[in-house]
């Protein structure tokens, strides 16, 4: 079985519901509340869904300098997915609660380790009961497996964009809210601006007013607008903490405009350095 895209709509993932090719994983995350997503899966989900927590399982461990999401090692990911009898050869597909802001943080984490057949619930939870999809709280059990570590696609860190902060090469575009890119209204972070020659393209902005993707060629149009010619392999997509930024980059793969990096450690792992230049 395999998915479609990057994105699987709610009837054709109901239509798959049983498939001994299909894991399911809840991604629902409250950044203010973090136990909260856990809590609403353990209370329904999906029928089937496994749990994965942002903090717990699609991060590593904070030092104060490496961002509020510090990916964890290719080793460690990929060990989790054996944990999770997640194979190669599984479609995997990620849902959420919030457009998608928290299930394309692993739908991007299986796509840097290799895993191709990856894919979002398009409009999350909320589509899903639009389609009379049910909720209940059984789990699938899954033996344990090996998943191999194989090559990850390339990111880049804080030292890669301070050597081309005055360069063309790249262009940096910031997915948090324009206020907060702005040096406005910031509340997660201790230091509120930007990257200096940063854009901002705020993640929602890919989504319709019911929570779903827009559609391929719109948002080709507007990310085109953005990079203004630019080729997608130097772009360079960051957040807050490199989570919504994936939002931006499962965008762009349904843009048709694949390429694009991620800086994980983003905006909170950049202004934990004095010495790294702010602009606001």
């Amino acid at each position: 079985m395999s998915a479609v895209g990057p994105l699987i709509s709610a009837e054709a993932l109901a239509g798959r519901l049983g498939d001994d090719a299909l894991v399911m994983i809840d991604c629902r995350h409250d950044l203010a509340r973090p136990d909260a997503g856990e809590a609403a899966w353990a209370e329904s989900h999906i029928p089937g869904a496994l749990f994965m927590h942002l903090d717990r399982d699609l991060s590593s461990v904070k030092t104060g300098s490496n961002g509020r999401h510090p990916l964890p090692s290719p080793a460690a990911f990929t060990a989790l997915l054996g944990r999770c009898g997640i194979t190669p050869q599984h479609t995997v597909v990620a849902y959420d609660d919030a457009g998608g802001m928290f299930a394309a943080r692993l739908w991007w984490m299986l796509r840097w380790v290799g895993h191709a057949d990856a894919a979002v619930l398009d409009g999350g939870l909320a589509a899903w009961r639009a389609a009379g999809g049910a909720l209940d709280q059984t789990v699938r059990s899954r033996p344990a497996t090996r998943y191999p570590v194989g090559a990850v696609e390339t990111t880049l860190d804080a030292d890669a964009l301070m050597a081309n902060l005055d360069s063309a090469a790249l262009l940096v575009v910031d997915a948090r809210a324009p206020d907060r890119f702005r040096g406005e209204n910031e509340t997660l972070d201790p230091v509120g601006g930007h990257i200096p020659g940063a854009v901002n393209r705020f993640f929602k902005l890919n989504l319709t007013d019911d929570g779903r993707f827009k559609p391929a060629d719109v948002l080709r149009a507007e990310w085109c607008a953005i990079a203004n010619g630019r080729d997608p392999a130097t772009l360079v997509m960051q957040c807050g903490s490199g989570v919504t930024a994936c939002h931006n980059l499962l965008a762009l793969e349904l843009a048709g405009l694949s390429g694009a990096r991620l800086y994980p450690g983003s905006w909170s792992e950049w202004c934990s350095d004095p010495a790294r230049p702010v602009a606001r």
